[in-house]
């Protein structure tokens, strides 16, 4: 397997659902708190980016070993195992070594801050990997928006703030002789999870399209995704009302003074998002008006991330 099959089995290009979220929590930290740890920050990128690329590996050997139409809707050139004959022995390979490198960071964040980063650390790796795997994967079920974008959007924006603060604000966790000492500051809590919104439903809605652009391969592949339950043109109206609602979490934000008055400039990012939906409305299409979704995605956070930044700036 040489290196642009491994970028293709993996998917490089999706790992921004997880590098952008990230990026927020670490802004939001340094906009709120006036901290940040450069070792936990590359510690936790680290162990995020590799069980990322694990999780999406697995995903697509699940998909080469249970696909029972094996050709059309793309499948031969979408499917790296396939598209570049990898053996499957190598994508074992691939897959372990990824989640052990994934682990051994985890572990070591862990043992820099407490035991709270174990808990939601072993909840995301767990909720990782039955999405994909397992007798029914989360991902081919019709709550796979619902999970990949609270787990990807809230866990990696509450951590990747969490990991600065994590001695004396948010959540003050502690165990004793097997006595949990457990403070929360619900205000502050509720500030990440506002914050993380428009990173859900951008994550949530990446989920969408794609299920909404093979809703033919999954009919084939008895795949019981959202849309196959709701209908295409009720998912495509779904998949418009969740942008809508990110802007609107968006000047929620600015109202409460959560995040810097500059974040109005990146209301603007409204008018692309809305052509961009406009034309995954017309078609849907893996090839063509999938990555629109990728695009929107990127436009709203990463604007949300730079007012952040700004923020902490200026």
């Amino acid at each position: 397997m040489n290196f642009k099959s491994f970028l293709k089995l993996v998917e490089i290009q999706t790992k921004a659902a997880s590098i952008v979220p990230f990026l927020l929590g670490t802004f939001y930290a340094l906009y709120t708190y006036a901290e940040f740890s450069f070792l936990n920050f590359l510690i936790m990128l680290i162990s995020l980016e590799m069980f990322d690329m694990a999780t999406t590996t697995i995903n697509n050997y699940i998909d080469f070993k249970s696909a029972k139409k094996k050709e059309g809707y793309g499948y031969e050139s979408h499917n790296a195992i396939v598209r570049d004959n990898i053996p499957e022995k190598l994508v074992q390979l691939t897959i372990g070594a990824l989640l052990s490198i994934a682990i051994i960071f985890g572990i070591i964040l862990v043992m820099r801050t407490n035991l709270l980063v174990l808990i939601i650390g072993i909840m995301s790796f767990t909720a990782g990997i039955l999405y994909t795997f397992g007798p029914v994967p989360i991902s081919r079920t019709p709550f796979g928006e619902l999970v990949s974008g609270f787990v990807m959007g809230f866990f990696i924006i509450f951590l990747s703030t969490y990991i600065h603060v994590y001695e004396n604000s948010i959540v003050i966790f502690n165990l004793n002789n097997w006595i949990i000492d457990l403070s929360i500051d619900l205000v502050d809590l509720l500030k990440i999870f506002l914050v993380s919104l428009p990173a859900q439903l951008g994550i949530a809605n990446l989920m969408l399209a794609n299920n909404i652009c093979d809703i033919e391969d999954d009919v084939a592949n008895d795949r019981y995704t959202l849309p196959r339950y709701i209908g295409k043109e009720n998912s495509i109206r779904l998949y418009s009302l969740m942008y809508i609602k990110a802007f609107v979490v968006m000047i929620i934000l600015i109202v409460f003074d959560i995040v810097p008055l500059i974040t109005l400039l990146a209301l603007l990012t409204f008018i692309p998002v809305m052509s961009n939906i406009h034309k995954f409305r017309k078609e849907q299409s893996k090839d063509r008006t999938f990555e629109l979704a990728v695009h929107n995605f990127l436009i709203m956070n990463v604007a949300l991330a730079l007012s952040l930044l700004i923020g902490v700036i200026f």
